[in-house]
């Protein structure tokens, strides 16, 4: 079921920006890419090494290079499970102000200035890792259909609800995003600290990673203090909305953190699609 390679330069230059994502998802129904991130060894016989972070660079003549560990399986697992996570984060996050905004602001037109801002910012997260997912070759969410439908319809409902329950639904999503980027930049921290102690370098990639991440962090939990500051905690029930807000978000972040079930689900789609279409052979 894998497409030309004439074929998929066709397809993505045929793509609007807006669907861009689209474009991540073709490789997932033909054979999965092989991953770029922070590869730490290079083939012998290819002069185009993969980039690197805890790979040793080149020396400069007369002086030895940085000394960098390789990382573990689990540590690249690790690595490409958290952008995985992040991208479909940020997309749920741009769908839900995508969808708040127009009941939104009708009702309280001086809420508008305050919903671009928010949503700039998120549509800025979710870009930046559209392009880490493309770069580092990890496998994007196959769950994108659901996500979009989901996202939407919370934040669509929410906002019908009334301002504080919009308000709510921003402070239950941006209080699970902020323990989950805590999480993983802690993660990365103590990864940094043994390597040190170990006597090895932390590639810049792997420092940038932790500066972008640190940057989303707090624009996130600025969301939430906008949400708090607009009545949030007067949404009723407050309890009962949050609760199940957060839930669902720490729910959709086990699912897409699972590579084993991303591995499953495309397995079981492509048999759909074979099935279908030797169905379709016999028939005509």
């Amino acid at each position: 079921m894998s497409l030309p390679r004439t074929q998929m330069r066709i397809v993505r230059q045929t793509l609007p920006s807006q669907l861009r994502l689209h474009d991540f998802l073709i490789p997932t129904f033909s054979r999965p890419a092989p991953r770029r991130f922070l590869s730490s060894t290079t083939s012998k016989n290819n002069n185009n090494a993969t980039t690197a972070t805890s790979s040793s660079s080149q020396a400069a003549p007369g002086k030895p290079g940085p000394k960098r560990k390789p990382l573990t399986q689990a540590q690249r697992d690790f690595l490409s499970s958290a952008l995985r996570v992040n991208q479909a984060g940020e997309l749920a996050a741009t769908l839900i102000y995508t969808a708040q905004t127009p009941p939104l602001v009708n009702a309280h037109p001086h809420l508008r200035p305050l919903m671009a801002h928010m949503y700039a910012q998120e549509e800025d997260h979710f870009n930046t890792f559209n392009s880490l997912i493309a770069k580092h070759r990890v496998r994007p969410t196959a769950l994108y259909p659901l996500w979009s439908v989901l996202s939407t319809g919370l934040g669509w409902s929410t906002a019908v609800m009334g301002r504080e329950a919009a308000m709510a639904c921003t402070e239950a999503v941006e209080t699970e995003i902020g323990g989950h980027y805590n999480n993983q930049i802690r993660a990365l921290l103590e990864m940094f600290e043994q390597w040190d102690a170990e006597g090895y370098e932390v590639g810049e990639e792997l420092q940038d990673l932790v500066k972008t991440l640190r940057r989303i962090r707090d624009e996130e939990l600025e969301h939430l203090d906008h949400a708090v500051n607009n009545d949030a905690k007067k949404a009723e029930p407050h309890w009962l909305l949050t609760g199940a807000i957060r839930l669902g978000c720490r729910g959709a972040i086990w699912v897409n953190r699972t590579a084993s079930f991303h591995v499953k689900l495309l397995q079981a789609v492509r048999e759909i699609i074979e099935i279908s279409e030797a169905r379709h052979v016999d028939i005509r």
